[in-house]
């Protein structure tokens, strides 16, 4: 029922309202929606009764011809072609106004699920579990920044001379810890819950952008190129990933789908200047691993949960701690219907921190891209579920190993489980 589904909007428009209301989405869209749809179908009645007079005229020009009215007959042609322009004309306003209901559609946000609680922002989430209890500490523990910076694999001086600020350059065994947590979270994903690795473009187009929901809503948040192929840098991997199957129609014997990225991201972070320019919290590029299915309606929230585990279960065997929470109406983001969100224990901020937001986005995706399956005997297509999570953000990982594994002496010991993956380093420092 979503892009959102014109037809769906326009029989349950008063549902829709509060879903939009539930989001803090202004309904002032829908007042113009309602208008615009009122006006379609003036027209198409006006267009209706312009073809009936037509189709009457026509008989009528037939039996002038055949009584030899010739005069007559000319007069009532001309009557018709002018009938046949403003037809031409109405058919326009009509383009015109289904143009103007799907832009406006483009615009509207994903609707809830039925069991999403009702919030204005992250205050109403809600946590769902825990796992692992927080480390004490018998000594202050410091935050990444200072432990890194100490330790010489953290240098953000030099990134900012480089690029700019919310950049930062990882060396030596920093630089190794990051490939080691890829490494991991991959062979993670495709030997233990059957994902198929992909590596996808690193740019795309405004059609890719414009199925996930990035637009037109999110354009300041785009690195974008400036020649005329109209490129953009990713923001994340699910872009170009749930973008895979774009406009076209699989069989539902081969769903679901199951794809993991590893990508490096590119975010703006239009709006958010002032929070966390500290560190790696929040950074102009950042790498992660991204998990997508493509599924069926009916497995969609089964599959949900499953991938919601698969992004915990590697912070279970990193052993660190996190909470999951079922994010609000009002914290969601734009093309989710449910969204779960794992949040990592920093000890450093005595909280919890988003590392993967988890999210279900129904069929709402899959209008946009044009994703379908038909299911055996000749069915009509139908859309796709499209789901997508980090698995994990791969900088936030690093940010929770080093603060949690951190030594009174300054030193870092590396999760047990990373050593096939750092070459024999189990310590840095």
């Amino acid at each position: 029922m979503n892009m959102l589904d014109i037809n769906f909007v326009r029989e349950n428009l008063d549902a829709v309202r509060k879903a939009m209301a539930d989001r803090n989405f202004p309904d002032h869209v829908l007042d113009k929606f309602a208008e615009l749809d009122a006006g379609r179908r003036r027209i198409i009645r006006e267009a209706d009764d312009i073809n009936a007079q037509r189709n009457s005229a026509s008989k009528e020009i037939g039996s002038l011809m055949q009584s030899g009215k010739k005069d007559e007959a000319e007069e009532l042609k001309a009557e018709v072609a002018g009938l046949k322009h403003k037809q031409t004309d109405l058919e326009s306003q009509r383009d015109d106004a289904d143009a103007a209901m799907h832009d406006l559609l483009a615009g509207l946000p994903n609707i809830p699920a039925e069991d999403v609680p009702v919030g204005v922002d992250e205050t109403a989430n809600k946590e769902v579990r825990k796992w692992g209890e927080p480390r004490q500490f018998d000594f202050e523990p410091k935050d990444h920044v200072d432990l890194a910076t100490a330790l010489g694999i953290l240098d953000t001086e030099r990134a900012t001379k480089i690029a700019g600020s919310r950049f930062a350059i990882l060396n030596g065994a920093g630089a190794r810890l990051e490939r080691a947590l890829v490494n991991f979270m991959l062979d993670v994903h495709t030997t233990e819950h059957g994902y198929t690795e992909t590596l996808p473009p690193f740019l795309v187009n405004r059609t890719s952008l414009f199925g996930t929901g990035q637009l037109p809503k999110f354009e300041e948040d785009l690195f974008h190129t400036t020649d005329e192929r109209g490129f953009a840098l990713i923001p994340t991997a699910e872009v170009p990933v749930t973008n895979y199957f774009g406009e076209e129609i699989l069989d539902a014997a081969d769903l679901p789908r199951y794809f993991t990225a590893y990508t490096p991201c590119f975010r703006s972070e239009a709006g958010s200047y002032g929070k966390d320019t500290r560190g790696l919290i929040r950074q102009h590029q950042f790498e992660k691993v991204e998990l997508v299915k493509i599924t069926t309606p009916e497995t969609s929230e089964e599959e949900h949960e499953k991938l919601t585990a698969n992004a915990e279960r590697i912070l279970q065997l990193l052993g660190l701690p996190y909470r999951t929470i079922v994010l609000s109406t009002g914290d969601m983001g734009f093309a989710a219907r449910k969204t779960y969100d794992i949040e990592v224990w920093i000890p450093s901020q005595n909280t919890y921190r988003e590392i993967s937001s988890c999210s279900n986005c129904g069929d709402f995706q899959a209008r946009r891209m044009n994703t379908r399956f038909r299911r055996s005997g000749g069915a009509k297509p139908e859309f796709v579920h499209s789901l997508n999570g980090s698995g994990l953000a791969v900088g936030r990982t690093w940010i929770a190993v080093i603060e949690n594994y951190q030594q009174a002496d300054g030193t870092i010991e590396i999760p047990e489980i990373l050593h096939q993956y750092t070459n024999g380093l189990t310590k840095i420092g």
